[in-house]
């Protein structure tokens, strides 16, 4: 028996034991740490997720979720208009984005526009809305449930306008908290003249995209970090005559145009955070085609994952102003220019009239970023166009 002060023998077992613990352990480190790979943006950067509206176009955000959870990217907010905010408002109660794929998928025109025939026939002018409210709200109210703000996992603000004043309202803002989730989206759907206003504690409000279909001013001002935009209310096609026949394709059409317009202007001098905007190639749809819902939600993943992959590691570390942006030479066919000068009102910086009247570019290579170039699509005889930098004049 050792006495008290007396050296206790080393267990070769003990020893061993502690050396294989030790091996497992910083094995186990380096395997579970994750690996980040060449031009892979690192998850660990605060930012502020905005989803636009766009009709069923906005079911391209299914995918934009699909490819920021594979990068192991969470915003620490989501600000969403319309159909924006439904998926937002779906995303932040924890629905997976497997059961939001499962779910649109079956989603069929009679599960949200039926005509409000009484009220058409009956009211005629005085009808708040063409459709019912009933068969959107009971859809919004499946996918997100029966939550407040409070309730929700994730932070989520919902955008609406208060149809009497004008202005613009945040639910999900402190004070705005207590309301229902799926009443404040249903507001948010709320297209004027396609759907009545919703009712929320005595006030009627409307879809927010009439003031702010991409609420990114909001996002800079409530948000953490960079702001990853994703509009898919872009329209840079033509529209055959079939597709803008009737009431509601023309209305639509209209709103097309109106939302494109109010996006670009509020981007066009963005002097907020560093904004990266993302644009799923979904103009060639229609904002109401039931039949499109896989290529939406793939136009949505590949934009995202080809975004990201062109940013670099961190989103913390872009550089103010927008993103992507490319290096583009702009090229005008004199042969096609009448001299009308409408691209030299659009960008007097790009171009001037030369001395025969025909359009002339000031500074061929340009810095472009999502929303440059508009003059190229409203040439009326399609005169200009852009090729790569290095290509040919």
């Amino acid at each position: 028996m050792q006495g008290f002060g007396t050296t206790r023998p080393v267990c070769p077992w003990n020893s061993l034991k502690r050396t294989i613990l030790a091996t497992i352990k910083a094995t186990c480190l380096r395997g579970c740490a994750p690996r980040v790979k060449a031009n892979e943006v690192i998850p660990d950067s605060p930012f502020t997720l905005v989803l636009s509206g766009g009709g069923l176009k906005g079911l391209a955000h299914i995918g934009v979720l699909r490819a920021l959870e594979e990068r192991g990217l969470v915003p620490n907010l989501v600000v969403g208009s319309s159909i924006g905010s439904l998926i937002g408002a779906a995303w932040a109660a924890g629905v997976p984005t497997r059961h939001m794929e499962a779910r649109a998928r079956l989603v069929r025109r009679r599960d949200v526009f039926q005509v409000a025939r009484a009220d058409v026939a009956f009211r005629r002018l005085l009808a708040p809305a063409l459709y019912r409210r009933e068969p959107l709200e009971a859809l919004i109210e499946h996918l997100v449930g029966d939550i407040t703000f409070d309730d929700l996992q994730r932070r989520l603000l919902v955008n609406t306008v208060d149809l009497h004043s004008g202005m613009q309202v945040m639910w999900g803002l402190p004070g705005l908290r207590g309301a229902r989730v799926a009443d404040a989206v249903a507001a948010s759907c709320a297209l004027p003249g396609i759907f009545p206003p919703r009712e929320i504690n005595g006030r009627s409000y409307v879809d927010g995209a009439v003031v702010e279909n991409l609420p990114v001013r909001m996002a800079a001002s409530l948000g953490q970090g960079p702001i990853l935009a994703i509009n898919v209310a872009a329209t840079s096609v033509l529209r055959s005559e079939i597709e803008t026949q009737g009431f509601a394709a023309t209305y639509i059409r209209g709103l097309e145009i109106v939302m494109q317009t109010q996006i670009e202007a509020q981007l066009r001098d963005w002097k907020g955070p560093p904004l990266v905007l993302v644009q799923p190639r979904v103009e060639h749809i229609s904002m109401f085609a039931f039949d499109k819902t896989h290529e939406l939600i793939e136009a949505g993943y590949r934009a995202t994952s080809n975004t990201l992959d062109q940013l670099g590691t961190r989103l913390d570390g872009i550089t103010p102003g927008m993103h992507p942006t490319r290096r583009l030479r702009v090229l005008v066919d004199e042969a096609r220019c009448v001299g009308c000068g409408s691209c030299v009102v659009q960008a007097p910086q790009v171009f001037r009239l030369d001395a025969r009247g025909k359009a002339e570019v000031l500074t061929p290579v340009q810095n472009w970023s999502p929303i440059d170039g508009a003059y190229v699509l409203n040439c009326p005889t399609y005169a200009i166009s852009v090729r790569p930098e290095d290509s040919a004049a």
